[in-house]
């Protein structure tokens, strides 16, 4: 089964229409030919987890394919390279800390282009992971949202690693549990997305909320691997 045939019974399961969840391709283990191979299918949204990577493939790709699809970062994103994601992304669902967001800020003043951000929240408090803690977030929230030069259009969350794909579902659980507490305290704007769910187990995002799942191993397998 494709895909996308697995997102519209996962929506069909969770009463949601399929339009309501955005498949995002993780091409973290693609060369070019893999991204320009799924965008002639259609696929317009990819992902990156290294800024140096996009980088690198966006040079590769041909002017049409570049123009008519979507970048966006979600690895972890250091300091100094903001400058260079604000290049090459169009959003970064990677804002992990208040020092991150300030640089991204910064960097998207700088370059006269406000950039939309999803703020990736660690709500399995998984030393492993990245991510704001809740309690940060919730003490932070207010001088996040103030920064000039970023627009938090929602959250992100990375599950954890399990063997079944139920077992990820406390995670996603929990990030639907923060977006409705953040309900009337944030705008609605900064709580459109939740991007959650990956190749094992994004179903079970689907059916607790995810309006982004983010997946590469399913798309691409070893196939362009690099």
């Amino acid at each position: 089964m494709s895909v996308r045939a697995r997102i519209a019974d996962a929506c069909r399961v969770a009463g949601r229409e399929p339009d309501d969840v955005t498949l995002l391709a993780a091409s973290k283990y693609s060369d070019a030919a893999g991204i320009v191979e799924l965008a002639a299918a259609g696929q317009r949204l990819f992902g990156e987890n290294r800024v140096q990577d996009a980088v690198a493939k966006v040079a590769e790709l041909p002017y049409m394919v570049r123009k008519a699809i979507r970048l966006h970062m979600i690895g972890h994103l250091q300091s100094n390279k903001a400058r260079m994601a604000v290049e090459v992304f169009d959003v970064v669902q990677s804002v992990d800390s208040l020092g991150v967001a300030a640089a991204v800020a910064r960097a998207a003043r700088i370059a006269g282009r406000p950039l939309p951000v999803l703020v990736q929240v660690n709500v399995a408090a998984d030393p492993s992971k990245s991510g704001f803690a809740v309690d940060d977030l919730l003490r932070d929230d207010r001088e996040l949202l103030a920064l000039e030069g970023i627009s938090v259009q929602g959250l992100m969350t990375i599950g954890p690693a399990v063997a079944r794909p139920e077992a990820a579902r406390p995670a996603f659980a929990a990030l639907r549990g923060l977006r409705d507490r953040l309900t009337g305290r944030w705008p609605p704007s900064a709580l459109l997305q939740m991007s959650m769910g990956m190749s094992a187990d994004f179903e079970v995002a689907i059916e607790e909320g995810a309006t982004i799942v983010r997946v590469g191993t399913a798309l691409f397998g070893d196939h362009h691997a690099k």
